[in-house]
């Protein structure tokens, strides 16, 4: 990391949630790189989809916003995010990657060019390879610079680690009951046709961000746009990746939301259906891991402390020695910031984000203690 990153840093530090981080990092970052317009999104580190929050600066109408994901999901582009999710350097400048052509790119020919915008620069904010957000710069004259490149790529992987501390779980949620799953289908040119009820309930507890107009009266967000844009890139064979993302509604609760395309008589390309639902533990076991920075090894591990399992049993059913899981323990309590097996459970495995883990086949006892204060089980 260059001293040159060190002032958006700074700023980045200071946010207490992912649009201040997005607009704190933004107003650091224009001052050395100097851009007319931006896009700040977090992205499902598993999918690499588009989901919430979204911070828009200075960008025209609302459908160039959605007309811009199509773009990046449906056509053949220069750079697209996917690629640059598992580039050796995570960010790129649209006429430095064409030779000074952009309308190699049909982002450009069909979009940019008659917004006045002159290049783009976008970056992938990653840790490995998982994705953790996505941001575009836009400028209206003059390339963007190599160096200037270079800085968001140094950005990328610092910005992506306090992303990923927002993902943690709040300490705790009301329980409340369950909604019913949202179904939603889209036609073959991707227009909303119908929803049901649940849907409407679902979309309503949606954080704010770009959204748009119907053919049902009510407006759809990006993300859920975006989600099913990506099931008719797949169905198209233009991606291999899952129609799925997860998205925090307003009320701290995971929702998941996922799409499919569905088959017409013949074989013919038929609606998309999109679900959108109350995430279930399973599906944000890695992302809360992730959050915490756990391995899938430490992840194992910390499922079975949940389950009362002594140290000796953790040994046999991973096939590892007794020493080597008192290790992992010591570093998944500093990860977690917990000083016993009890916080730990506290802290991970509450019922609305984990599920019930099934008992190891490996291990067969008639009772299990309580779980152990300290990682020697």
């Amino acid at each position: 990391m260059t001293d040159r990153c060190r002032p958006v840093l700074s700023a980045a530090e200071r946010a207490t949630d992912a649009v201040e981080l997005f607009s704190r990092a933004s107003a650091g970052l224009r001052r050395l790189v100097p851009f007319h317009s931006a896009v700040w999104t977090a992205a499902d580190p598993e999918t690499g989809l588009i989901t919430a929050p979204m911070l828009v600066e200075n960008v025209g109408s609302g459908e160039g916003c959605a007309a811009y994901w199509e773009s990046e999901l449906l056509e053949e582009n220069v750079v697209p995010f996917r690629e640059l999710a598992r580039a050796c350097v995570p960010a790129a400048g649209l006429r430095a990657a064409t030779g000074g052509l952009p309308a190699r790119s049909a982002r450009f020919r069909r979009l940019l060019l008659g917004q006045g915008v002159h290049d783009e620069l976008r970056a992938v904010l990653r840790i490995g390879d998982r994705p953790w957000g996505m941001v575009s710069l836009f400028r209206t004259t003059d390339a963007f610079r190599p160096d200037e490149v270079v800085l968001l790529a140094d950005l990328s992987r610092p910005l992506a680690a306090r992303l990923r501390n927002f993902a943690r779980p709040p300490d705790s949620l009301p329980r409340e009951d369950s909604p019913a799953p949202g179904l939603i289908l889209f036609n073959e040119s991707g227009e909303a046709m119908s929803i049901n009820d649940e849907a409407r309930h679902h979309l309503a507890l949606l954080p704010k961000g770009p959204s748009f107009p119907s053919p049902l009266g009510l407006k759809l967000p990006i993300w859920v746009i975006g989600t099913a844009l990506q099931a008719r890139a797949i169905a198209d064979g233009r991606d291999h990746g899952n129609a799925r993302v997860r998205i925090r509604n307003t009320g701290g609760r995971w929702l998941n939301c996922h799409a499919s395309s569905l088959t017409g008589p013949g074989g013919r390309p038929g609606p998309v259906a999109l679900v959108i639902e109350p995430a279930t533990p399973a599906d944000l076991a890695v992302l809360v891991a992730e959050a915490y920075g756990l391995t899938s090894r430490e992840l194992q591990i910390t499922q079975l402390v949940a389950r009362g399992t002594t140290t000796a049993e953790i040994a046999t059913t991973l096939t590892i020695s007794p020493h080597t899981v008192r290790d992992h323990l010591k570093t998944i309590f500093n990860k977690a910031c917990v000083s016993s097996r009890g916080e730990l459970v506290a802290r991970l495995f509450t019922e609305h984000y984990w599920p019930a883990l099934p008992e190891p086949t490996q291990v067969q006892r008639p009772g299990r203690p309580r779980p152990s204060p300290n990682p020697r089980g």
